[in-house]
C-alpha cells in the first residue's frame, strides 16, 4: 500500500455560497464580481461558463459574452465563514489537512484502511450539512490528486495512480498540471514542446540551457507526474501585502504617494494585529502598458508599523519614478516572523 492523497475542491465556491441564500437563482448564469471598469471576474456559475465566462476575465467582457447572466458583487466575509463551516467537517474526518485559500484543500489519507469510501463519505457530509458540492481526486501525490479533481467537474470523483495520470493527461497542455505557468507554458511552446508527453521526455540539456538545470528537471518531474511534496498543516507565510488596481490611470506622483499612504496604513495595522515583522519592504507597480515593475529593500531590523515601512516604500516609489500612467500600485512585506521571535534575538545580540 502506497502513499495516498486526496484534493478536495468546492465547486464554484462563492457563486454556491451565494446560491444559499438566493435560491431562486439556481439553474441561470450567475457571475460574482466587482462594478468598476477594471473589475474582474471571480467565479461562475457553470451554466455562465458555457457562454464563455470564466474566473479573472474582465468583468466588462463577462457581460458582453453572457448578457442574460445575474451579476453579483462578492461578499467575501460571508465566503470565509462558509469556508470554516467546510474545512471544519474536513477536519473532523482527516488528521492531516493542509487548506489552500477558501475552497480547496489536500487530505493524507495514507493508512486509512478505506480512502475511497472516506472521502465519499465526506462529500456526502459536506453536502448535508453546507448544501455544497465538491470535486475530489485521489492519487499517490498532491500533484495527480490535484488534476484528478479538475479533471470531471462540477461533483467528480476520480482516483488515478500516476501513470494512469500520465496516460490521460499526456497529450494535453503543459500548462495543465500545477507549477507551469502560462509564462512558462508560452516559453516551452518556443522550443518546440506543447504537451506534457513531450515535456516528459525533452532532452535536460535543452530545458537546462532554457531555464537552469534545477528547474528543468523539476518541469519533467511535473511532466512525468512525480512529486513528493508533504501535507502539511500549516501554510507558511513569509510576506503580507496589499494593493490597488485603479479604475483609473495614475499620474499624478502626489496621488500615488497618498494612494500608498494608505495601502502602507492598512498593511501595518494587519502586522500589528497579526503580530509579525518583517525586514524587507517591496513595492509593486503595473503601468498602463500592462508591465509590472517591482522595487525592494532588505532592513537591518525587522518592521511591523505604518511609521516605519511607510518611509521605506515612499523612497522606493519616489525612486522608480513611474515613467506612464500607473495602473496597479501595491506594498509588501517579506520576510515575517513573529514579533516576540524577533524580540528575542535583539535580546541575545544585545548580551
Amino acid at each position: 500500500m502506497g502513499r495516498c492523497v486526496a484534493h478536495l475542491d468546492m465547486d464554484a465556491f462563492y457563486v454556491s455560497v451565494e446560491l444559499r441564500r438566493r435560491p431562486e437563482l439556481r439553474g441561470l448564469p450567475v457571475v460574482v464580481c466587482g462594478s468598476g471598469p477594471r473589475a474582474v471576474v471571480t467565479t461562475a456559475s457553470y451554466e455562465a461558463r458555457r457562454s464563455g465566462v470564466g474566473s479573472a476575465i474582465p468583468a466588462s467582457r463577462a457581460r458582453r459574452l453572457c448578457p442574460e447572466a445575474v451579476f453579483l458583487a462578492p461578499d467575501f466575509a460571508y465566503y470565509r465563514e462558509a469556508s470554516r463551516e467546510v474545512m471544519r467537517l474536513v477536519r473532523a474526518h482527516v488528521e492531516r489537512v493542509e487548506v489552500v485559500g477558501l475552497d480547496e484543500a489536500y487530505l493524507e489519507l495514507t493508512g486509512l484502511p478505506a480512502p475511497r469510501a472516506a472521502m465519499r463519505l465526506l462529500r456526502g457530509e459536506i453536502h448535508r450539512h453546507t448544501g455544497l458540492s465538491c470535486s475530489v481526486g485521489i492519487g499517490p501525490s498532491k500533484l495527480v490528486a490535484k488534476v484528478a479533481s479538475d479533471a470531471e467537474k462540477p461533483g467528480g470523483f476520480v482516483v488515478l495512480t500516476r501513470e494512469q495520470a500520465f496516460d490521460r493527461f499526456g497529450g494535453g497542455p503543459c500548462g495543465l498540471v500545477p507549477g507551469i505557468g502560462p509564462k512558462t507554458a508560452e516559453r516551452l511552446r518556443s522550443l518546440g514542446i506543447a504537451t506534457l508527453a513531450e515535456l516528459a521526455v525533452a532532452p535536460p540539456e535543452l530545458l537546462g540551457r532554457a531555464f537552469g538545470s534545477r528547474h528543468g528537471a523539476e518541469l519533467r518531474r511535473r511532466a512525468r507526474f512525480e512529486d513528493d511534496s508533504p501535507v502539511t498543516e500549516e501554510r507558511k507565510v513569509v510576506s503580507e501585502s496589499r494593493e490597488v488596481t485603479f479604475d483609473f490611470d495614475i499620474s499624478d506622483p502626489a496621488e500615488l504617494e497618498s494612494v500608498l499612504e494608505g495601502l502602507v496604513d492598512r498593511l501595518g495595522a494587519a502586522l500589528s494585529a497579526q503580530g509579525r515583522q518583517g525586514r524587507t519592504v517591496g513595492i509593486k507597480i503595473r503601468l498602463d502598458d500592462f508591465t509590472t515593475h517591482t522595487r525592494a529593500r532588505t532592513l537591518q531590523a525587522p518592521v511591523a508599523s505604518a511609521e516605519h515601512i511607510g518611509p521605506v516604500a515612499l523612497q522606493l516609489l519616489r525612486r522608480f519614478a513611474a515613467p506612464r500612467p500607473v495602473r496597479l500600485l501595491g506594498v509588501r512585506v517579506a520576510g515575517l516572523e513573529p514579533a516576540e521571535a524577533a524580540r528575542e534575538e535583539q535580546l541575545t545580540l544585545a548580551l
